[in-house]
């Protein structure tokens, strides 16, 4: 005789989408966000002699070697903008990009002591990644202006309207970021190697982005490889409003803010996916 199915009078499950980025409850939690991002600015320079000042070491020490190498010695265009200014402002958009990237990806990973412990939404650990590198970025922004007044002074660059679109394209660099670095960060729970690969694929990846050359400078093949880089929309459009050079076109970056998108839903997909079982594979 078969005994009857046996039925739950009460099943739990988790109620949010997997596009559910849970941004309300994040902003109850706003005051976490708030404490990270102190823990990770105190933290990354304790016990350093010259402290924040780091933060211009960096972009001058890496814009002279690219003025060096790629300016002089290799004689890359820069379509007629100053090699120093040319290079710095490519120094600075992508220490913001390759940062976030890096830390994000590796959210689980580091994180899983605290996430172990205590609840609050995962995704507050991105977005703190996000806003403390904006605050490195403020800093050698503010590096970049002053280069550029000088510049403009001696009357070889002047910017447009186009550098109105500064907020926008640096929201895009951190939403392909959080994007990418999430998808990151979720395989690399199971595939540890991946987080190697990350760190090879960034250092390749900035030769395929408009960084130490314009984009005008490519044609054929590679230039229609270059449109489809989420990032060079992004950089042409800096450069052109603040420097006055450069082949940008809304185009591309329309291109870039589409693909970016797409990877940004890829990636909070594939982020809340993993975040509800990720203790076990960690």
């Amino acid at each position: 005789m078969t005994e009857p199915q046996q039925q739950w009078t009460e099943t739990i499950e988790s109620s949010h989408s997997l596009f559910d980025l849970k941004l309300t409850e994040v902003w109850r939690y706003k005051d976490l966000v708030y404490m990270f991002v102190k823990r990770d600015f105190v933290s990354e320079f304790k016990q350093t002699i010259l402290g924040p000042i780091w933060f211009f070491i960096n972009p001058i020490f890496t814009t002279l070697v690219y003025v060096v190498v790629f300016g002089n010695i290799a004689g890359l265009s820069t379509d007629g903008a100053p090699k120093v200014l040319f290079y710095l402002a490519g120094v600075t958009l992508w220490n913001y990009f390759s940062n976030c990237l890096t830390r994000t990806s590796g959210v689980f990973r580091d994180n899983a002591s605290i996430f172990g412990k205590v609840y609050f939404p995962r995704l507050v650990m991105p977005l703190t990644i996000v806003i403390s590198n904006l605050m490195k970025f403020g800093v050698q922004f503010a590096l970049f202006i002053s280069f550029l007044i000088y510049y403009m002074i001696k009357g070889e660059v002047q910017p447009n309207i186009w550098i109105l679109a500064t907020p926008f394209i640096i929201i895009l660099m951190a939403a392909f970021a959080l994007g990418t670095g999430m998808i990151f960060s979720a395989l690399t729970t199971k595939y540890r190697d991946l987080q190697m690969l990350l760190g090879f694929g960034i250092s390749l990846f900035m030769y395929a982005t408009p960084v130490i050359y314009p984009f005008s400078s490519l044609s054929g093949i590679w230039r229609t490889i270059a449109m489809y880089n989420p990032l060079t929309g992004i950089f042409e459009c800096f450069k052109y409003g603040w420097l006055g050079v450069g082949d940008f076109s809304v185009t591309i970056l329309l291109i870039s803010t589409v693909i970016i998108f797409i990877i940004l839903a890829i990636g909070t997909l594939i982020f809340n996916k993993v975040e509800k079982g990720f203790m076990d594979t960690v």
